[in-house]
């Protein structure tokens, strides 16, 4: 008889995690795609006044840099309160704003919504191929977690050197690496939901968010350097 309880309690317990990573995972793809549109707006605005058309070089990097890790730490610090998705939100309206001077030096070119498109659709795909191999491989993945912060950390270093140097081959080389260190990252964080290593939503959104515009806006400065065409 005892048993039979303890393998009912195992079962209801694997039952109850089956659920609750589901339900995160359902939240934060949910909250994902809300955050978006803030993003869209933020860059919309951006391009539409030029407001930060003059962030370039060294004030550019510190704006970006504050904002970013002043957003970041206030998400974690709310990620638990009701405060957590407006923040988060707020986090992606500026991530949107900071991306547009991108996006409008992008839209000069003759064929710029056809690369903005492109680098849209390619982001998407590298998403969808991350989620579904989080489902399959059932490998145990959070050893990658220190070399892809290593790799995140190298392309920060890189990318705030290249703003003083202005070399377009280091451009590339830095986009190339973002791209496949954030491609990673990205498996590695819906890994992590779906073993149950993340049960935070709001810190299971900033993660992939972050992977996802870095993604993006590294195809983007890719496609903008080898496929942007002048008038």
């Amino acid at each position: 008889m005892s048993d039979n309880i303890q393998s009912i309690d195992r079962s209801y317990g694997l039952n109850a995690d089956a659920q609750q990573r589901n339900r995160v995972l359902r939240n934060t793809y949910w909250l994902l795609a809300l955050s978006l549109v803030p993003t869209v707006l933020g860059a919309w605005l951006g391009v539409a006044t030029g407001m930060t058309r003059s962030l370039g070089g060294g004030l550019g990097m510190l704006v970006f840099l504050g904002g970013a890790f002043g957003f970041i730490f206030a998400i974690e610090k709310t990620k638990n309160s009701s405060a957590g998705v407006p923040v988060l939100l707020g986090f992606t309206f500026f991530m949107g704003l900071m991306l547009s001077r991108m996006i409008a030096m992008v839209l000069g070119f003759k064929n710029g919504p056809e690369l903005i498109m492109t680098a849209f659709g390619g982001t998407a795909g590298v998403f969808f191929a991350m989620a579904s191999l989080s489902s399959i491989i059932k490998r145990d993945l959070s050893g990658m977690g220190k070399w892809l912060f290593v790799g995140a950390l190298a392309i920060l270093v890189g990318g705030i050197i290249n703003v003083f140097v202005g070399s377009t081959a280091g451009m590339m080389a830095i986009s190339v690496m973002a791209i496949g260190v954030f491609s990673a990252y990205m498996l590695y964080d819906l890994k992590r939901i779906v073993d149950g290593g993340e049960t935070n939503y709001i810190s299971a959104t900033l993660a992939l968010y972050l992977d996802l515009i870095n993604v993006f806006q590294s195809l983007l400065a890719l496609l903008g350097i080898m496929g942007g065409e002048r008038d």
